[in-house]
């Protein structure tokens, strides 16, 4: 419950602290003068050419794969054979939002994940992420929240084990990837994870695409 409580909180003050930011960032201006009238424009933007700040809302579909270590941890799942160790493929579906802050950003999601193959049934979370935006829609981010797991029939139990869990990824744009800026800066992004449950007690890649409300 402590670890719950802490990883909360962590995103709590990250959201919290994100208008203070925007409010204290300078913005970039312009004035126009036509027809005699002065007016000045903001025009903050990100490195992507999108607004500096904002709410971005999105949704993500990605594929995986999970491999537990084989020793008992804090979050009660039993050792197994150092050979035979628990894992399995996923397909999981995230809902979130970033808050952009100029070359930075900050957001929250929730995930559900569907094993589909190995001792996985069930894994869903959420956690907070944090990180800077590069190149054309691309995003370099940090996460740490709190996971639940459901195993299959290896595990004689059916109640969820949970730790707070850690993670670090990327997202690359249309035009980062070649595709010339198809769909627009709001368009498709390629999104790359590698998390952990607990501690390292587990090794979690992940590959998907992300896509906006």
């Amino acid at each position: 419950m402590r670890k719950l409580v802490l990883a909360t909180a962590v995103a709590v003050s990250a959201l919290v602290a994100a208008p203070a930011f925007a409010q204290d960032a300078s913005y970039p201006s312009t004035t126009d003068t036509t027809y005699g009238q002065t007016t000045t424009t903001d025009t903050a933007t990100a490195p992507d050419g999108t607004k500096a700040f904002g709410f971005d809302p999105y949704f993500a579909i990605r594929g995986g794969w999970e491999q537990f270590d084989s020793e008992s941890n804090s979050a009660g799942i039993p050792q197994v054979d150092r050979r035979n160790k628990l894992n399995g493929s996923l397909v999981e579906g995230l809902v979130g939002f970033n808050v952009p802050l100029n070359a930075f950003f900050i957001g929250a999601e929730g995930n559900v994940a569907k094993g589909v193959s190995g001792d996985i049934d069930w894994q869903y979370g959420a956690a907070g992420r944090f990180g800077f935006r590069a190149g054309e829609s691309g995003l370099f981010y940090g996460k740490v929240g709190y996971q639940w797991v459901n195993f299959d029939k290896r595990v004689n139990t059916d109640r969820d084990f949970d730790d707070v869990t850690y993670g670090v990824g990327f997202e690359v744009g249309p035009k980062d990837i070649g595709l010339g800026g198809l769909t627009g800066n709001a368009g498709f992004r390629l999104r790359g994870e590698v998390s952990s449950f607990g501690w390292v007690h587990s090794f979690r890649p992940t590959l998907g695409i992300v896509t906006h409300f």
